[in-house]
């Protein structure tokens, strides 16, 4: 049953980061701690990104923007390999937390002005994408705030999900290496690969279903909203660990 659960979680999760664009790893990075410790899901998130990215770049394949995929993808993952190493050695709660701060006011300012636009120029991609690999490494989860910096290029809907996706195969690749060197799975656990690649490929396909439903408006403004749900989730995190 506690398996049953966390699969059924990890739908959920993958469902809404379809259609929130950065990725199941906020929900499962938060959730799965109920059910793991820390390293262990930080493995078993990576793992799970990889496969629910493979499966959004085959069903929005024909919206990758390449150009922006390498300037924000190389950079994170040049820093998601330093964010990984760092877990071995420290871990900072405190960045959650500023995380989350950061999450809930730039959401805010962008639903209240929501015809602002991030010029999509190379320093922003590349220090965006930096940043976001960097979190992605050290505190399992960096997609919110690449969703943020893709939701201010205000990209097409189709776009944000596919290039989303394409950046985070070769951060989430990287830093999956990184945790599986230092066991941070372990062997009895290994039997939840197979079904995290059907709940991944599962979970996107609904994810796009629910898509091609909905404006691109109301795409946005859910962005908008699940990232600020998210920054607050964080704080609240944060408060109880240090409490």
């Amino acid at each position: 049953m506690k398996y049953l659960l966390f699969l059924l979680i990890t739908l959920l999760a993958e469902i809404l980061g379809t259609v929130g664009g950065f990725g199941s790893s906020i929900f499962m990075v938060s959730l799965s701690q109920f059910f793991f410790n820390f390293k262990t899901v930080l493995a078993i998130t990576g793992l799970m990104h990889v496969f629910s990215n493979g499966s959004k770049m085959w069903l929005f394949r024909q919206h990758i923007n390449w150009k922006i995929s390498l300037l924000l993808g190389i950079p994170g993952v040049i820093l998601v390999l330093i964010g990984a190493w760092l877990t071995t050695y420290i871990r900072l709660t405190w960045a959650e937390a500023a995380l989350g701060i950061v999450l809930i006011v730039t959401s805010t300012a962008l639903w209240l002005k929501p015809n602002w636009k991030l010029a999509p120029t190379k320093t922003n991609a590349i220090v965006g994408g930096g940043l976001a690999g960097f979190l992605a490494g050290f505190i399992g989860t960096g997609g919110p705030l690449r969703g943020l910096l893709l939701a201010g290029f205000n990209f097409e809907k189709g776009v944000f999900i596919a290039t989303s996706a394409t950046i985070d195969m070769g951060v989430d690749l990287s830093r999956s290496f990184i945790y599986l060197g230092n066991n941070y799975l372990g062997t009895d656990l290994y039997f939840l690969i197979p079904f995290l690649v059907v709940v991944s490929f599962v979970g996107s396909w609904v994810g796009k279903q629910l898509l091609d439903k909905i404006s691109q408006a109301l795409f946005k403004k859910i962005i908008l909203g699940l990232v600020f749900a998210i920054g607050i989730s964080l704080l609240l995190k944060f408060y109880f660990e240090v409490t």
